[in-house]
Formats: C-alpha cells, sequence, structure tokens
C-alpha cells in the first residue's frame, strides 16, 4: 500500500505534495533531473553531468549497452502534456532516452523510460509529432498523457527497461 503525503503528519523523507505554489518549474526540474539520476544510480547505472544543458540532454549515463543520453520531463497532477523539440530530440539516436516522472501529490514519482525511437515507432495516440508548418513554433515531438492512455506506458516504467539499458 502506498504511503500518503499528510502535511505535517509524519516522517517523510521529503516533500511529496507536487502541487505547492513554492515548488516553481525550475525547482521542479532540478528535483527531477537529480532523482533520475538517483534512480539510475540505484541500479549500478554511471551517471555523467554537465553544469550547462547542452542540446536538450540533461544528463550521460553508462550502461552495460554503453553511454546514453537522456532529457528528463515531469507532469504535475498525473496528466498532461509534454513535449521536446525537434532540434534536440534525434528520435534516430538510439541512445536517447526521455526520463519522464509522473507527479500526483501524496504519491512518490512514477518513473518511465521511453526510448526516442519510439516516436518513429509507435502508431498509438500518446506518442505525437507536431511539425507547426507555417506557424511561429518550433517542431516538437510530444506525450499526450491522460488517465485513458496511461496504460500504454506500462512497459516502458523503469523497473521494466532497466534490463534493456
Amino acid at each position: 500500500m502506498k504511503k500518503k503525503y499528510v502535511a505535517g503528519g509524519g516522517n517523510e523523507m521529503y516533500n511529496l505534495n507536487w502541487s505547492r505554489s513554492d515548488l516553481t518549474r525550475q525547482k521542479l526540474r532540478t528535483f527531477c533531473e537529480y532523482y533520475a539520476k538517483m534512480s539510475l544510480a540505484s541500479y549500478g547505472v554511471s551517471i555523467y553531468t554537465s553544469e550547462v544543458d547542452d542540446h536538450g540532454i540533461d544528463f550521460i549515463a553508462e550502461s552495460k549497452r554503453g553511454f546514453l543520453k537522456f532529457q528528463v520531463k515531469a507532469i504535475r497532477k498525473g496528466t498532461g502534456y509534454v513535449f521536446m523539440r525537434e532540434e534536440y530530440f534525434d528520435i534516430s539516436d538510439q541512445s536517447l532516452y526521455l526520463f519522464l516522472l509522473l507527479l500526483n501529490d501524496g504519491e512518490h514519482p512514477i518513473e518511465y523510460l521511453i526510448p526516442a525511437t519510439t516516436w518513429d515507432n509507435d502508431s498509438s495516440n500518446i506518442f505525437v509529432y507536431h511539425s507547426y508548418k507555417g506557424k511561429k513554433s518550433k517542431p516538437e515531438y510530444g506525450l499526450n498523457i491522460s488517465a485513458k492512455n496511461i496504460p500504454q506506458l506500462e512497459r516502458f516504467k523503469l523497473e521494466n527497461m532497466i534490463t534493456a539499458i
């Protein structure tokens, strides 16, 4: 059974109230990047970081497959849309992964490890591409995450994917 967060109600390891107003996007981004690194490190993956976000790559890791690149994204309240700019997210790069965290108040993050190549090989409605041809926005790859299509992500849960990397 999952332990629920109750404000002021216990000795939680850290605050699980993801929707609180003082948790800015920058703070959340920093937390999620550290969380992703620590999760992978707990499986014995070596982590390499830089002080600068270089072209959409948040960190590099070394596993039995060699060097892998990660972009980290998070969604609060379990549903929504995340995107990666096409210029920084090469879906033909077999070493590139999206590390996605779903954040529901009172729960630990749900972690997904999604190969960039999925956008080229998956026909479901969860993995999308927007070219924005003739528009001001730049082309992007995205994830439409809703209660209806979250089950399609099950195969990408970290514990299911860790042996593949």
